[in-house]
């Protein structure tokens, strides 16, 4: 009986809400999957954030302004996250097959590329609306956690980038993994991302955002402090997540990749007190 409470749970979490039913054709293996529930719960979430900001005077965008801001980000996010999903994890096989960008269906999003989208289309939603960019930026980045959140949540549904084999007693069987036969546990590590990107990082930038008046005095430095705020974040969590594809300079690449948006933080950060300081 033992036994029983101390084997490592199997993972058997379905990726679908609902399944189409067979009897519908070409469209039996489709449904309503998870994932796809993520980033709608993301945008909804990012959504009521900016109406409470507004209602609370910290924030310029009535509801109108505000859904003409989400189109912007909404494209960004997918677009950039599908594109950096080819170019920094699958560049052999995007150079092999350029086609294998549109191939939504098999998965596959970057959370890099997906800020590099994001900063692409607040840039050019400011430039088509005669805006500042960095009061805009910091807004942008204190509603961008949820969708972290959600999207690592939907990530261990789906049973995908699981963690490095362990033998602690939470550890989980994945099926997909390659050792799932030889009933070796690993890191709920998509879980450990949720806390860490996604509810740490949430918390302390909503708390920046609200008990400092940051945003109006040094615009940018929100923003910059939440890219460097989930590049450490996102380096600690990788420690526990197996690598999904080839190390470089002995780092996964979301570490590696993160470095520059440490350094890209930095600098955001250092602008920011420079101007403040170039403005008193």
């Amino acid at each position: 009986m033992l036994e029983l409470f101390v084997s490592p749970w199997v993972h058997n979490l379905s990726p679908f809400l609902w399944k189409f039913p067979e009897s519908w054709g070409n469209w039996g293996p489709g449904g309503i999957r998870w994932y796809g529930l993520s980033y709608l719960a993301g945008f909804l979430t990012a959504y009521y954030l900016l109406l409470l900001a507004y209602k609370k005077q910290r924030s310029p965008y009535n509801k109108e302004q505000i859904l003409n801001l989400m189109t912007f980000q909404i494209l960004g996010v997918l677009l950039g996250g599908r594109i950096g999903f080819a170019l920094l994890y699958r560049t052999e096989e995007l150079l092999s097959d350029p086609l294998m960008i549109f191939y939504v269906w098999q998965g596959g999003m970057a959370s890099h590329g997906g800020f590099i989208g994001v900063i692409i289309a607040t840039f050019w939603y400011t430039r088509k609306s005669h805006q500042s960019f960095w009061p805009v930026a910091d807004l942008i980045a204190t509603i961008v956690p949820p969708g972290l959140f959600f999207g690592r949540l939907a990530n261990f549904v789906n049973g995908e980038l699981w963690g490095r084999t362990t033998e602690v007693s939470w550890g989980v069987l994945f099926p997909k993994a390659p050792d799932f036969a030889l009933g070796i546990a690993r890191h709920p590590s998509q879980l450990y991302a949720a806390m860490l990107e996604g509810f740490l990082v949430f918390i302390i930038v909503q708390l920046r955002f609200w008990k400092t008046n940051l945003y109006q005095r040094k615009p940018g430095r929100i923003g910059g402090e939440f890219l460097i705020i989930y590049a450490i974040a996102r380096i600690l969590g990788e420690f526990f997540r197996e690598p999904d594809a080839s190390l470089i300079m002995g780092m996964s690449r979301g570490q590696f990749y993160s470095i520059g948006l440490i350094l890209g933080g930095i600098a955001v950060v250092y602008w920011a007190e420079k101007r403040f300081d170039s403005t008193r």
